[in-house]
């Protein structure tokens, strides 16, 4: 009797040569880990089922920022998965997510000079610079952002804003910088 049994071998050079958009898409899903004030979310459609996990166990394996990868449950397309990635929104994202992208260049065709960004529904050329200056990269950004576009709606409705807490006292400001995370 011949049982079947999967080989797991990991991801070689050049082994997702077609499976992949040459674009990143940035924060179009909510976090499962966390806040979305905390969390930015960074998707990829892949062309397969199983390279679509391959690659989620390979930015899960490959980077201790990455804070979780998933697939999709099913098809977004046919024949076309989401692969998702989890990180803190922090000032040190563009050089990671840059530092994923030059990483692709092993596994696909793509230089890093190829990739497009996705953010708001609208196209990007990708630089880390482009994502630094449309992305939030902190959570009171991301908070002052988003609550503030939603106090001028309530503003305009007649409903009572929702503070925006900005102000970080300076203790917290010096521990933050002591520990790297500002």
């Amino acid at each position: 009797m011949h049982h079947r049994q999967q080989l797991n071998e990991g991801l070689g050079y050049k082994d997702m040569e077609g499976m992949m958009k040459p674009t990143v898409h940035i924060d179009e899903f909510s976090s499962k880990m966390g806040e979305d004030a905390d969390v930015i979310v960074v998707s990829f459609f892949v062309r397969d089922r199983q390279a679509a996990r391959d690659l989620m166990a390979w930015f899960e394996k490959g980077y201790d920022f990455v804070l979780d990868a998933d697939t999709s449950p099913g098809e977004i397309k046919p024949n076309r998965y989401l692969v998702y990635i989890e990180m803190r929104r922090r000032n040190s994202a563009p050089r990671q997510i840059e530092e994923i992208l030059d990483d692709l260049g092993t596994l696909t065709e793509y230089d890093s000079d190829d990739w497009t960004m996705v953010y708001k529904k609208k196209r990007h050329d990708w630089s880390p610079e482009t994502f630094a200056e449309l992305v939030p990269l902190t959570p009171n950004e991301y908070r002052e952002r988003t609550e503030g576009d939603l106090n001028e709606m309530r503003v305009a409705a007649g409903i009572d804003t929702k503070p925006i807490y900005t102000t970080v006292s300076p203790d917290l400001q010096a521990l933050q910088s002591a520990a790297g995370i500002l």
